[in-house]
């Protein structure tokens, strides 16, 4: 019986690159090579994309691009190709592939821009597409579906550029609304860069303008001091969560650049909090699932007050999938090993993308 073909695409050119490398290593060793041809694409910072033949551990310290064995390549978009196309000496040849596991994060690659192409390709691939990864990345459209959801949230209010010249006035205006403290940060963002804590109308405004250099948009929300607990949900028509776990470590800021620190090296699974939360957590991860329209997985990140008060944070439509990361230390408590999730991913796609 012929292998499947899988499409792994990695690196990209957002400030998450080194991430997605050490993410895309760990991924094609966990991938069965009894039942799937890797085929690696990954893409530089300065975005030109290539096909790779060499081994996972060059993925990892970025050593792969330099390979010799590289070769341009590109995803058609024209269905008829089904594949990616690869330019070598001058001649194209057309790779079928069956299915694409998009490793990518932050811009480019959660915000639904290489869904949108793979959309196009009508090739099948893991993951959410072009809406639910734009909106889950853009934490404004997130407060919004979730808030018609009757899914609370921090109370937050939104800057756009047409706030630009009225920064002090609009600064003033979240002040008296949501009080102090305040958390300001890029709408659009994977990671703390751009984000600050604000105490007063000053660092409101030198908070606003720092997100501002980082995004087009600016959300402004009321800082919340709790416990983070963590879900995963997991499929298509029938999506499932994860048992609840806590982030011990809920204060320290995601740096995408510290790929030696694992997401899930600070988890413990199951949190300790009453069996009823545990229900509860889980019921309204996949009530934000759906209404976001996620599918194939999402890692989503609550805040439990001092108060008792739960709020949902944010979705990541793109988790971490490294051995120890969230996302797979989460499913892993439920039996599934890395191995495991990594091939139900995969396979889903393919069935999920025949339904459709």
């Amino acid at each position: 019986m012929a292998k499947i073909k899988a499409a792994v695409i990695f690196g990209g050119m957002s400030r998450e690159h080194k991430l997605s490398l050490a993410t895309a290593a760990d991924v094609i060793r966990s991938i069965p090579k009894d039942k799937y041809e890797v085929i690696c694409i990954g893409i530089t910072k300065k975005g030109r994309w290539l096909y790779f033949p060499g081994d996972p551990e060059d993925i990892e310290t970025g050593a792969w691009e330099l390979d010799p064995d590289c070769a341009s390549a590109i995803i058609s978009p024209d269905p008829i190709h089904r594949g990616i196309l690869t330019i070598e000496n001058g001649e194209t040849t057309v790779r079928r592939i069956d299915v694409v596991f998009p490793l990518l994060q932050g811009q480019h690659g959660a915000d639904g821009d290489i869904q949108g192409l793979l959309d196009l390709s009508g090739i099948p691939y893991v993951g959410s597409g072009v809406l639910a990864s734009a909106s889950c990345i853009d934490k404004s459209h997130t407060h919004m579906v979730l808030d018609d959801y009757g899914v609370k949230t921090a109370e937050w209010k939104l800057m756009t550029q047409r706030d630009i010249n009225r920064i002090d006035e609009r600064c003033h205006e979240i002040a008296e609304k949501l009080g102090f403290p305040l958390i300001v940060k890029p709408a659009s963002s994977g990671s703390s860069a751009g984000t600050t804590i604000a105490e007063d109308e000053e660092t409101l405004e030198k908070g606003v303008k720092i997100a501002f250099s980082n995004d087009k948009k600016v959300l402004v929300e009321r800082y919340v001091k709790g416990r983070k607990l963590e879900t995963a949900v997991f499929g298509y028509d029938a999506p499932f969560a994860s048992y609840v776990g806590e982030i011990l470590s809920a204060d320290k800021a995601y740096d995408p650049t510290e790929v030696n620190k694992r997401s899930g090296d600070d988890l413990v699974v199951p949190a300790d909090i009453p069996d009823e939360m545990q229900t509860e957590i889980r019921e309204i991860s996949i009530r934000a699932y759906k209404a976001l329209g996620c599918r194939g997985m999402a890692r989503i990140d609550f805040f439990l007050t001092e108060e008792g008060e739960l709020l949902l944070n944010k979705i990541g439509t793109s988790p971490g999938l490294r051995n120890n990361s969230v996302y797979p230390k989460l499913m892993e408590h439920l039996g599934m090993s890395q191995e495991y999730l990594i091939d139900k991913l995969l396979e889903q796609a393919i069935e999920n993308a025949e339904r459709m």
